[in-house]
């Protein structure tokens, strides 16, 4: 009987484990580009006093959110002219190493610092500056394999709040929304391979997709939202998406042949079929309007902040994306979101943390806790049971999220 029960243990044991799963965050929006991570079995259920501190470090100030890849963590922020890269080990936070480069902090309404995220991929790590510098660095070590500015080079001209694209590796290219619709260097080397001529970018990151067969991204510019086809950079579709400031910033999220995009200032959401190769609208309102931070997209309905950054109206809302009909919102101000295994794992503007459940019936909360304070407009990352938090200023938290310390 004994031996029964203990049998019947471990094969409880390993069927539990066998269901968790964690998984790396390489860049920007997760491994698939769309916020959402397919890590199981982390905690959502937290003790009174919110998830335990793993560690905690400062890497100046800035926007650029965390990528997490083979046990490293990296992020960007400024200081005293300086940006810098940082690489932390991610189970200690111990530094592993930092590239530093000159650059100015380009405070504009807001505290400046860089915007993009640091992109993970195999050995490197791409990162580009809000100046048109585009970095390839060693990722064990952080030495420079090449570097290409794009306003030196091709003459690409600065967007108003600096260049705010994270890098896209796709296949042999790494792709930054410089130029007017975008441009493509040789991962390996730096060698251009194509470009878009020289007008100020969107402040969106390339999304990958399939077009009739062929790999292309779609990209928010100036004042459209366009394909690209990935191997030569021919233009496959346009719509014009026009709003105030030119701040096209939120990532277009693509279903089937269905994107939807959106935009601050009150400019609001809309979603264009494209399945035909010419793009039609199917609807277009104004209940969600991402300032910056993009929405995620589960089940048929999409979650994200409806309302411009700093203003008391701002929301957390539920829409569908069929209809574009508004299913729930909470006023929490600004912030940022992701989702893993069912739930949205969200950072408001104050620095509260968050775990809600992604369900279009009503605003659900599962967990909250104030883990940060300023300003917190960073998108927050769970990756290896480990949630990762930061503010404007450069405080940087990893927190506890496995269930098992």
């Amino acid at each position: 009987m004994k031996c029964f029960f203990t049998a019947a243990a471990v094969v409880l044991a390993a069927a539990f484990f066998s269901t968790a799963t964690a998984a790396d965050w390489p860049r920007w929006r997760g491994p698939d580009l769309n916020g959402i991570s397919q890590e199981t079995g982390w905690s959502a259920k937290w003790p009174a006093g919110g998830p335990k501190q793993l560690w905690k470090a400062s890497v100046g100030i800035g926007f650029s959110s965390v990528s997490v890849s083979q046990g490293r963590v990296y992020t960007s922020g400024h200081a005293n002219n300086t940006d810098t890269v940082y690489c932390f080990d991610a189970k200690t936070g111990a530094p592993v190493w930092t590239f530093p480069y000159a650059a100015k902090l380009d405070p504009k309404y807001y505290e400046g610092g860089p915007s993009a995220t640091p992109t993970a991929d195999s050995d490197r790590i791409y990162m580009f500056s809000k100046r048109g510098l585009v970095l390839c660095l060693d990722a064990a070590k952080g030495g420079v394999i090449w570097s290409n500015n794009v306003m030196e080079s091709l003459k690409a001209e600065m967007p108003t709040w600096g260049f705010a694209s994270s890098v896209l590796v796709e296949g042999d290219a790494c792709i930054v929304n410089a130029g007017a619709a975008g441009t493509a260097f040789n991962k390996k080397t730096g060698k251009v391979l194509w470009s878009s001529g020289t007008d100020a970018a969107g402040y969106s990151t390339p999304v990958p997709f399939d077009a009739g067969g062929e790999r292309a991204v779609a990209l928010c510019l100036k004042q459209d939202v366009a394909a690209i086809r990935v191997k030569d950079g021919k233009e496959l579709w346009r719509y014009p998406w026009k709003a105030s400031y030119d701040v096209n910033a939120a990532d277009p999220i693509i279903s089937g042949g269905k994107v939807f995009i959106s935009a601050g200032y009150n400019r609001g959401g809309a979603v264009i079929d494209v399945s035909s190769g010419k793009p039609k609208p199917v609807w277009e309102n104004k209940n969600m309007r991402n300032h910056f931070n993009s929405c995620v997209l589960l089940n048929g309905f999409l979650f994200g902040f409806d309302g411009d950054a700093g203003k008391a109206t701002t929301t957390l809302k539920c829409l569908e994306l069929a209809t574009g009909e508004g299913k729930w919102s909470e006023k929490t101000g600004f912030g940022g979101l992701m989702a893993a295994d069912g739930k949205l794992i969200v950072l408001t503007e104050k620095g509260e943390l968050m775990v809600v459940e992604a369900t279009s019936e009503k605003f659900k909360p599962i967990s909250r806790a104030q883990v940060l304070g300023g300003k917190c407009w960073t998108t927050p990352v769970l990756a290896n049971g480990q949630i990762f938090c930061r503010n404007a200023k450069g405080d940087l938290v990893c927190l506890d999220a496995s269930g098992k310390r």
